[in-house]
């Protein structure tokens, strides 16, 4: 069955079919309300409305993707869906409330809510989970939003694969125009010598160790002794069973004050433990919070906008650059799987394509 009504100026489609209801807003046109509501009887008597093969209620199959997510990823990749998800939820509760089955997600549902996060208020960046603040920031920026979309695109296409989705809502949605992109930050040689000199005696290895290899987090907390060979001076980025690297493996060589730092926490390692950076408590890997401590130290060494553990990576690439090295050596150092991901370091280095041109020479 179906139907159109009108409430105020604007039209509406209402549809019952295999025991789901779908309310859709049409526009101000009474015939093109109407036009929707032939194709719609149409769909309907063909069994064509665009239902899976078994509807699913939305709040059931999101929870049921983040049990998914949390057996098959890392707990921080799992954290990730979780924030964008409860964002999305969010969204419903305040705007979409008759959205009640997975089939009724669509695209204007999703570019509805494209509009709900640059109009929400943000949470700052940065702020220990003690020290609440009341600042705030209206509207997630574009590529927050694009990255929200990407995640909600895999979701909904594993919602495909489970039969409970024809089609994937986010698949005709357009990406937002990114013009709000901060530059990376990266910390001075004076703002690393700084961070260093303030860090507590049990956390300088590991902040040291991320200025002078450039290791993701992840990569750093797995680290193991069996990854560090000292006789060759390599630092290993290998798969274990229970994680794998973002992009695969790689080695990265170890400066000699890295190779100094390393045999030194060799030598003082906790009995029986494998992780190079183990808990102190239990010998196990680090369960130490490191963002919130590095903004802590961060603010103690009187350095700004340090927010992010991230940023140590950011700076270990940003000196290479600034040093000369060029850019697939960096990209090789920092394991990026592409080399696009590496052009944002290129702007530190203007005068690397102007020295590659005038090395060539043609005169006798």
């Amino acid at each position: 069955m179906a139907r159109i009504y009108k409430r105020g100026r604007i039209w509406y489609l209402d549809v019952s079919a295999g025991g789901r209801r779908i309310r859709k807003r049409v526009g101000t046109s009474k015939k093109v309300a109407e036009l929707a509501l032939k194709d719609a009887e149409v769909k309907v008597a063909r069994k064509e409305f665009g239902f899976a093969d078994k509807d699913m209620v939305l709040e059931k199959f999101l929870d049921q993707y983040l049990d998914y997510c949390s057996a098959n990823h890392q707990a921080s990749t799992t954290n990730r869906y979780r924030a964008v998800i409860d964002h999305f939820r969010s969204f419903l509760a305040d705007q979409r409330q008759d959205v009640v089955f997975v089939s009724q997600v669509n695209t204007e549902v999703i570019d509805q809510y494209k509009v709900w996060r640059k109009d929400a208020l943000v949470n700052p960046n940065g702020q220990p989970v003690d020290e609440p603040t009341e600042y705030t920031r209206k509207g997630a920026r574009a590529h927050t939003i694009n990255f929200e979309i990407g995640a909600l695109k895999t979701v909904f296409n594993q919602g495909i694969k489970w039969g409970y989705v024809k089609e994937n809502p986010t698949g005709k949605v357009k990406k937002l125009k990114v013009n709000d992109a901060r530059p990376v930050r990266f910390l001075t040689h004076e703002e690393c010598q700084q961070l260093l000199e303030a860090c507590p005696e049990d956390m300088y290895p590991i902040y040291a160790t991320f200025l002078y290899t450039g290791m993701r987090k992840a990569e750093l907390e797995n680290l193991e002794w069996d990854d560090v060979d000292f006789e060759r001076g390599k630092i290993m980025i290998r798969r274990k069973e229970s994680w794998q690297p973002k992009t695969g493996e790689r080695k990265i060589p170890m400066s000699s004050l890295v190779a100094r730092l390393l045999s030194d926490l060799h030598d003082r390692r906790p009995e029986g433990s494998t992780y190079v950076f183990a808990d102190p408590k239990t010998s196990g890997k680090i369960r130490t919070k490191l963002r919130e401590k590095l903004i802590r130290i961060a603010q103690q060494a009187g350095i700004s906008d340090l927010t992010k553990v991230h940023t140590l990576r950011h700076t270990f690439a940003s000196h290479l650059v600034m040093k000369g090295v060029d850019l697939p050596t960096v990209q090789k150092l920092m394991g990026h799987s592409d080399i696009q991901t590496t052009m944002i370091y290129a702007h530190l280095a203007p005068d690397h394509l102007a020295d590659a041109v005038n090395r060539i020479s043609f005169e006798s």
